[in-house]
């Protein structure tokens, strides 16, 4: 006599959900598997020299003081070349301005193109691009 039992069971789906962001997970874990990853990260690089953290990098000082220069910089560029750009359309107008340093030719060449040269008076080295307006 064979005896036998059957015993139910219940089983559902298989599913898989991506964690990384770059297979289709969750973007807001991207933050946590990049902490996850420096933190357990014990690789060094061998040509990287023992040197002080801030050693190639600016202090907020010296940021602060590029940000001032390139601020200066930019507003030297707009004085130099609000005259290049006629004030009503916005376009060049052709004409020579010469500054400290350099020249700066805008030539009409035909059909809407001007051709733009920059030469550099302590070097004599120019440089030529052409726009169409």
């Amino acid at each position: 006599m064979a005896c036998s039992t059957h015993v139910g069971s219940n089983a559902s789906e298989l599913v898989y959900y991506p964690l990384n962001p770059s297979f289709g997970g969750n973007p807001l874990n991207g933050s946590v598997l990049l902490n996850s990853a420096l933190a357990t990260n014990k690789h060094t690089d061998p040509d990287l020299d023992d040197q002080s953290p801030l050693e190639g990098r600016q202090t907020p000082l010296q940021a602060f003081q590029e940000s001032l220069e390139r601020a200066v910089l930019s507003r030297l560029t707009s004085a130099a070349t609000s005259n290049l750009f006629d004030p009503v359309t916005g376009k060049l107008v052709p004409g020579t301005v010469e500054t400290g340093s350099f020249i700066i030719t805008i030539s009409d060449t035909g059909n809407g193109t001007l051709a733009i040269n920059t030469l550099d008076k302590t070097t004599g080295s120019s440089t030529t691009f052409e726009v169409t307006q």
